[in-house]
């Protein structure tokens, strides 16, 4: 595996905000790693890139000890913090050569890898200005750079769509899409939209604790509810759908037009009792007439709230 977090714990005096966690992920893999805030994410970025000891377990990057080998693992490691640290006084190839030298990239290996770094993250109308100018969007632009400037087979990255425009995430998307094939990425978000565009997997961590570790297509299946969305012309009685046998819970969402009833089924139904048919049989009895009925999938968004409000 490119990265392997084993049975990590990082404690705090008496907070515990990593507990026990393992995950893995190997090359070509983009994995989000995602939790509300607190729940542990920027820690365990933090200790699997050598800025922070953990109190037990350990991370190994290409099979080598983060905490035992700190500066040989960094080495295949390219990270870009949360709050992208910059000098906001240097002009952008001279930063890019700053944390190339960092590398022991000097010289002509260094002219070789500016001009790539700058075409792959779309610096080219930023060479000539300093940092201190460039927009929100550039500089996170400027900081996966210097996260690339070494071509590490693992990248790390923390927030690293925070305060872009629609545009500027679809960009930095594009740049990860690019070089995903021949590294290994994990990255934290909480742009769900990015996760579904980009991951091949998902980690969840809540209050120190992994909650899920899945595929996208697994974790809908695991957390799976059968939902349907029905719309009537009228006011329709949520108490008498709620009667039907097959339903567990109805609402009428604020966030769908005044008619619309989100209807959850019963899981151990298993397609036995056919609701739509009991529901147009009611809608004929009670005189509603009824516009639609369609199936609806779990949102990734649903899905994460459903994991991580307890």
């Amino acid at each position: 595996m490119s990265l392997e977090v084993k049975e990590l714990t990082k404690i705090y005096g008496t907070q515990k905000a990593v507990d026990n966690i393992s995950f893995s992920a190997q090359k070509g893999e983009i994995v989000g790693f995602l939790g509300p805030n607190g729940a542990g994410k920027s820690t365990t970025m933090k200790i699997a890139t050598g800025f922070l000891m953990p109190t037990n377990g350990s991370v190994e990057v290409c099979g080598i000890s983060v905490q035992k080998d700190s500066l040989s693992a960094r080495k295949k490691l390219g990270y870009l913090a949360e709050h992208n640290p910059l000098y906001l006084d240097m002009y952008v190839p001279e930063y890019l050569k700053f944390s190339a030298e960092l590398h022991n990239i000097k010289g002509q290996a260094f002219k070789n890898k500016l001009q790539n770094i700058i075409n792959l993250c779309g610096l080219e109308a930023s060479k000539g200005k300093q940092i201190g100018q460039l927009s929100k969007g550039y500089r996170q632009r400027v900081g996966l750079a210097q996260a690339l400037i070494h071509d590490p087979e693992v990248l790390i990255l923390d927030e690293p769509t925070t305060g872009l425009d629609p545009n500027q995430i679809s960009e930095m998307r594009a740049v990860i899409k690019q070089i995903s094939a021949q590294k290994t990425i994990v990255f934290s978000t909480h742009i769900m939209q990015e996760v579904q565009a980009l991951c091949h997997r998902v980690v969840i961590i809540n209050k120190g604790k992994i909650v899920a570790n899945a595929s996208l297509q697994d974790l809908r299946a695991e957390t799976s509810n059968k939902i349907l969305l029905v719309t009537f012309a009228g006011e329709a009685s949520l108490q008498k759908i709620a009667e039907l046998e097959g339903v567990k819970n109805v609402e009428n969402p604020s966030d769908y037009q005044s008619f619309t009833y989100k209807i959850w089924l019963e899981q151990e139904n298993n397609g036995q009792i056919d609701v739509r048919a009991a529901l147009f049989k009611l809608a004929v009895a009670e005189g509603w007439t009824l516009l639609e009925q369609k199936e609806i999938e779990n949102s990734l968004e649903s899905i994460f709230k459903k994991l991580t409000e307890a």
